[in-house]
């Protein structure tokens, strides 16, 4: 499903790399990437995102990076650990973009806001917005559209308890319907409520299973 090839990340022209994959493949199932801090946990879903440059290939569900690039990013969903928006933009408007660029159904996305508890301030400007609050907006937005691999960069943390047990809820949901998961998280995030959870360790500048 989710395919590394010759990937390497390097910083700065610095020729010593900070991530080298020679070769992964991930099936379906939701992987839990552990790894230090300073590691390059976040460094690597920014490449898969295709936010940021790399060397290699990386292809999910036979959809190349470089070769078909708009496909991928709408198969490709990805919320970061700590969610910057501008702030004159309210939740809807940034909802309603991403539903405009990687398609879905209403009723899904519908439900998603709903599942999170954020339609109460949709229409306020995300300058207003609490940690948590956008949080909850970058995870709703996570799962818009058709989506094959969802990516979540710490998706728990700023979530109170309750928040928590949906976001597991909406990850064990969508991993039936087919969606690959790859999470990066300090803590706990369920693994118990799914058979198909793996980790991964990322550790001396390459990844392992565990």
């Amino acid at each position: 499903m989710v395919q590394f090839r010759n990937y390497v990340k390097k910083y700065n022209g610095n020729p010593e790399p900070v991530i080298v994959v020679p070769e992964l493949t991930l099936g379906g199932g939701i992987y839990w990437l552990k790894g230090e801090n300073g590691s390059g946990k976040t460094t690597l879903l920014r490449s898969i995102a295709g936010l940021i440059p790399f060397e290699g290939d990386i292809e999910v569900g036979g959809v190349n990076i470089r070769k078909e690039r708009i496909h991928f990013r709408k198969i490709v969903n990805y919320a970061e650990a700590e969610p910057v928006y501008p702030d004159f933009l309210t939740g809807a408007d940034l909802i309603d973009f991403y539903h405009s660029t990687k398609g879905g159904s209403r009723e899904s996305m519908t439900e998603c806001i709903e599942i999170l508890g954020i339609q109460k301030y949709m229409n306020n400007k995300v300058s207003s917005y609490s940690s948590g609050m956008a949080k909850k907006l970058s995870l709703a937005l996570a799962f818009i559209g058709n989506p094959r691999l969802i990516l979540l960069d710490e998706p728990l943390i700023t979530l109170d308890t309750g928040a928590v047990q949906l976001m597991q809820t909406m990850i064990n949901k969508y991993h039936g319907s087919g969606v690959v998961f790859l999470i990066t998280s300090h803590q706990e995030f369920g693994r118990q409520a799914s058979l198909d959870t793996y980790t991964l360790l990322l550790k001396d500048k390459t990844i392992s299973f565990i």
